[in-house]
């Protein structure tokens, strides 16, 4: 994306004070500050900690149901703040009891890659459900109505997916 901003910038397609002023800053901000909230997580011990009680609760399990609680955790999360606060918060928890369980670590990467793009049944949590919940009109029931379905589907069919694609 960088190399992709330099090459418009550098041949004038976009003007630098243009490509300025379009930055939203509030996301650019939230992004900034949810890595600081990341990566305190790890360093607090506070992630350790999630997956020191939540690992040996799940020892006697076969890893798709941790996968599947880490699937849920990141959608209903992902309703009511952003896709990127999801996954930088949840991703380090979702690694570590993938570790604690003695499971690859990918397949519940990806399910939380999933899970924090599945926002349909709020206008919160993604940035286009918010522009079309204002100019469209719509209620947030509208949301909960037709995002309740797509997402239980979303679920279901990442969790047994995930793993013929990326195996524990």
């Amino acid at each position: 994306a960088a190399i992709g901003a330099a090459i418009v910038l550098a041949t004038r397609c976009v003007e630098a004070d243009e490509a300025f002023d379009a930055v939203d800053w509030r996301i650019l901000t939230l992004i900034i500050a949810m890595l600081a909230i990341g990566k305190a997580l790890e360093n607090s011990g506070l992630v350790e900690a999630v997956v020191g009680a939540v690992g040996p609760l799940l020892a006697g399990f076969p890893p798709i149901v941790a996968l599947a609680l880490i699937y849920v955790l990141s959608t209903a999360l992902t309703e009511t703040v952003t896709n990127n606060a999801v996954a930088i918060v949840v991703t380090p928890v979702a690694i570590g009891l993938a570790q604690s369980i003695g499971a690859d670590p990918r397949p519940f990467v990806v399910a939380v890659m999933f899970a924090a793009s599945a926002s349909f049944m709020t206008p919160i949590g993604y940035q286009t459900n918010t522009l079309v919940y204002s100019v469209g009109g719509y209620k947030f029931a509208d949301y909960l109505r037709l995002g309740t379905p797509l997402n239980a589907v979303c679920t279901v069919v990442a969790i047994l997916l995930i793993p013929v694609f990326w195996p524990f």
